[in-house]
């Protein structure tokens, strides 16, 4: 039976290890506060293990601080620029701290290293859009689909850069297959690009939206 990490830390006061268990033990049952302040006295107790530091950074990313988890990968990525990993959770983390720019620097060096890697290529197509850049995001969005067949997570960038771009139709028959493979999201985008579009009739249609989703996943739905 495994020792318990908490009754080591008891008879070892100081064991890095002990900590990083606890640590790890609260992560999984969700008590992240719990988790941060082990994982912090582990890398207190020992700054120059990886492993500590890789789960600093996953469990800052479960708090919500992004941009601190961000820095973490970042300092990992800069200890073995050839690892892809933490290139790419850089660029997630710098994307979910809202920091567009600084994501796509970070994907692009993920892509350098791997340009078939979808997630890094999907992240990438998120950032350009959040950052205006319409055209380079609409051909990431297009390699993001092609590299992650049937991921509804690239579709959906897929389906609003279309829109962007200003392929509005294109991306209302987009949201319509992810609709019918059972994407939700993808109705609220529809419904939200039709009403733009749609007269007194339109946004009246759109307003009732178990009518709307039903239309929209026939296929059959047009802009006016």
């Amino acid at each position: 039976m495994a020792e318990d990490p908490a009754a080591r830390l008891a008879q070892r006061p100081g064991d890095d290890a002990a900590h990083e268990a606890l640590a790890r033990t609260y992560l999984a049952t969700g008590r992240v506060d719990a988790a941060l302040a082990e994982v912090q006295a582990a890398v207190r107790l020992d700054p120059d293990e990886v492993r500590y530091r890789e789960l600093l950074a996953e469990i800052l990313s479960a708090t919500g601080a992004h941009r601190d988890a961000a820095e973490e990968y970042a300092r990992l990525a800069a200890l073995d620029p050839h690892l892809i990993a933490w290139a790419r959770a850089e660029a997630t983390e710098r994307l979910a701290a809202g920091d567009a720019e600084r994501a796509i620097a970070a994907a692009r060096r993920a892509l350098r290293l791997d340009e078939g890697d979808g997630e890094s290529q999907l992240t990438l197509a998120r950032a350009l859009l959040r950052s205006g850049d319409v055209g380079p995001a609409l051909e990431a969005a297009e390699r993001a689909v092609i590299l992650l067949p049937g991921d509804p997570a690239a579709g959906a960038v897929g389906a609003d850069a279309l829109w962007l771009g200003g392929y509005e139709a294109q991306a209302l028959a987009a949201y319509a297959e992810l609709a019918r493979d059972g994407h939700d999201e993808s109705v609220e985008h529809a419904r939200t690009l039709y009403r733009s579009r749609a007269g007194f009739g339109g946004r009246a249609l759109a307003a009732v939206r178990p009518l709307f989703a039903a239309l929209l996943r026939t296929g059959r739905l047009r802009l006016p």
